[in-house]
Parts: C-alpha cells; structure tokens; sequence
C-alpha cells in the first residue's frame, strides 16, 4: 500500500497535468458534459453542477432534468442545452426518460448525475438502466445516487468508462454499512475500502479530504475551510470533476484537481468575503483563474 500523498498545487503541476488545450481549438475538443440533476424542489443543484462544469473548462453542457423546471433552468443558463424529461407526482425523473437519458450519455465525454435528484425507485430504475447500457463515458456520482449504489456494487465494478463518487462521511457510511463515526475516526481507511469494493476513484469529504484510487494511491487535501460546508457546495464539486472528465481528464487527475479547485476556491472566498457566508454559487467563478495559476 503505498504512502499517502499531500495534495497541493505542486503535486498536480508535477504529476497530474490537465490535458492540454491548444488555441485554436474548438468547443468541441473541450468535450460534452452531461449534467443529470434537479427535481421540483432542487433546481438550483443542477445549475450550480452545471456552471461549475463549464467553469472547469467543458466546451459544451447539456443538463438533463425534470420537465418542471426545464424552462427556467434554460433561462438561468443560457449556455446550456436544456432537456426537460417526464418527471412523477414528487417531481422526480420518471422511467419514460431513460431512454431518452441514455443516448444523450451515448454522446458526451463525462456524465455527472446525483445533484438534486430524488432517492426512489425512480431514480433505481434510472441508474440500474445507466450502468446496464455498456456505455464507456466516466461518471461521476453525487448525492442521491450514493444511496442507491450499495447494492448494485457488481454492476458499478465492470463500468468501463471509470466511475468516482464524492460521498461524504455519513454517505460512506451507508455505502460501506457501518456507522458514520467509523468514517471519521479513519476516514483514509475508509475511503480505500470504498475504492476496492466498488472499483471506483473515490473521494470521502470531510475537515480534511482524502482520495484513493484502484491502483492504490491515496492522497490527503487540507485545505478549503469550514465555509465550503454550505449548502450547494457539493454541487459544484460534482460539476468540477465532470467539467475536467470531459476535457479528458483521467479519473484520478480529474477528482485530484477537482478537490484542490474547489478546496481553493473556497480559500479564496473566504479571503475576500470572510470564513462564513460566502456562497455556493460563487465558487465556480474562482475556478478558471486557479486552473491558469
């Protein structure tokens, strides 16, 4: 098992470099991120996911989300392609969507999905759907999807395109059956136990952030600040980390960067705005500065 590693800034120049992006190329070399959030009550995670992508540097964002809010997401980001799927009486995504779901993963480059969707056997059908497809595309999984993971375990291991999740402590509990204060008390322990189990990258967020991967690396990030634990926060990390994936980011490389972008997006808020208060929505607009320092 090999030593944990700091995270910073230097270790990411020196071993992780983004793919490059040369001048003269287009939206399309930048990739296609796929965005499946929101329900009635949650539309804001799906814009906050979504504009953290584009932020990260995705040439091109479709956001897949509940025919209820469709409209105002479209207005609210006018760079997005906006698709409004049938949605149940809770204002979930409804299993008619899923074929429509699938080939729009079918032609993107990343697909983050979770963010403000609704635990339900909706959402079961959805995912048992998606990681049945044979489909390559990395994703990344948030948030209501971490609950529905535990027991499809066999079918995330043999996803082909990579997949990372970013639980937190008491969602790593519940994906790994046991109590959150086990999380905490040795969350690098934990986070391993994640990676093997599901064959994912896999983040466990915390005062402290850890991040392992398959092959045994595991890496300690302790930077942020106790203002990035606000609401919506988790969104925009989401959207990072799918915004570098479908730059073309490897799984590692695009979680690594995404924690430390986020992290100091967080640092910098709290420089100018002050250590609590700052909001969600303005951590994205941090990230294309950091990514050219």
């Amino acid at each position: 098992m090999s030593d944990v590693e700091t995270l910073d800034r230097a270790l990411l120049r020196r071993a992780f470099p983004l793919p490059e992006i040369s001048e003269e190329s287009d939206k399309e070399d930048r990739g296609r991120l796929l965005v499946i959030a929101g329900s009635r009550e949650l539309a804001g995670a799906a814009l906050l996911a979504g504009m953290a992508g584009l932020r990260a540097g995705a040439g091109k964002l479709q956001i897949a989300t509940a025919r209820s809010i469709a409209q105002q997401l479209a207005v609210a980001v006018p760079e997005a392609r906006v698709v409004g799927l049938e949605e149940t009486e809770e204002g979930c995504l409804a299993p008619s969507g899923i074929g429509q779901l699938l080939a729009l993963a079918k032609g993107a480059q990343a697909v983050t999905i979770g963010c403000g969707l609704q635990q339900g056997p909706a959402l079961d059908e959805m995912l048992d759907a998606l990681l049945g497809s044979g489909l390559d595309t990395p994703l990344v999984l948030d948030a209501a999807v971490l609950g529905s993971l535990a027991p499809r375990a066999d079918a995330l291991r043999t996803w082909r395109g990579g997949a990372t999740i970013l639980p937190h402590s008491r969602e790593m509990a519940r994906l790994l059956d046991c109590e959150a204060e086990e999380v905490e008390a040795d969350p690098l322990a934990a986070v391993r136990r994640a990676v093997r189990h599901f064959n994912v990258t896999s983040l466990v967020k915390g005062p402290f952030s850890h991040v392992a991967a398959p092959d045994g690396r595991a890496f300690r990030f302790e930077g942020g600040g106790v203002g990035l634990a606000t609401s919506g926060s988790g969104d925009v990390l989401a959207g990072i980390v799918g915004g570098l994936a479908a730059r073309g980011a490897d799984p590692l490389t695009a979680l690594l960067w995404g924690v430390w972008l986020h992290g100091e997006a967080g640092r910098r808020l709290t420089k100018q705005i002050g250590r609590l208060g700052f909001l969600a929505r303005e951590l994205p607009d941090e990230v294309p500065g950091l990514l050219e320092t």
